[in-house]
């Protein structure tokens, strides 16, 4: 690891642990993240997207067991092996458990989860020991950020982001619902 990825990684988790917002490079664009738990970080990042606190949020982790405790584990036992399966790039909708703040799920019984193969995530989700809020590094309805430059121009220059790149996927992650199948975003 280089020295420039290892201070921005301390620097990213320390600034997670302190409820801020960060951005990070995913498998196709930069995205916005946050402690899942925290309501004043989720409203730090609803405000900076201007984005409908109504939508819910991906939780992006390095590990299925980092999402345990927001999935109701019984209703996918027979569909796990798709979450694990490490050459998907898919996101998936998991009933949520009841102790899920409406943040996380909006207006929905469901909550959006990826467990990330990309490296940089995964090292970020690892030393943050839980999940991460993950959407578009953007304002709700511009495009996504695909450099640090865009994402400093649009969030400004000392805004913290985890210095790396993206990985090499073309767009986000189908979101499919794990339990029956339907392609919510192709």
């Amino acid at each position: 690891m280089n020295k420039n990825f290892l201070f921005s990684l301390k620097d990213c988790v320390n600034k997670l642990n302190q409820n801020e917002v960060i951005a990070y490079p995913t498998e196709s664009v930069f995205g916005l993240g946050c402690n899942p738990d925290s309501k004043i970080a989720v409203k730090k990042l609803l405000s900076i997207k201007n984005r409908n606190i109504n939508k819910g949020f991906i939780l992006i982790s390095c590990h299925y067991s980092q999402l345990i405790p927001y999935i109701i584990e019984s209703k996918i036992l027979k569909k796990k092996y798709l979450l694990l399966n490490k050459k998907n790039f898919f996101t998936y909708l998991v009933p949520a458990h009841s102790s899920v703040p409406h943040w996380l799920t909006g207006n929905s019984k469901f909550i959006a989860v990826r467990i990330t193969q990309h490296k940089l995530i995964k090292d970020l989700c690892f030393y943050f020991k839980k999940p991460i809020i993950s959407t578009s590094a953007n304002i709700s309805g511009k495009k996504p950020c695909k450099t640090i430059k865009e994402v400093k121009h649009v969030f400004g220059k000392f805004f913290p982001v985890l210095n790396g790149l993206l990985g090499n996927k073309k767009k986000p992650s189908k979101i499919i619902n794990l339990l029956t199948g339907e392609i919510v975003r192709a």
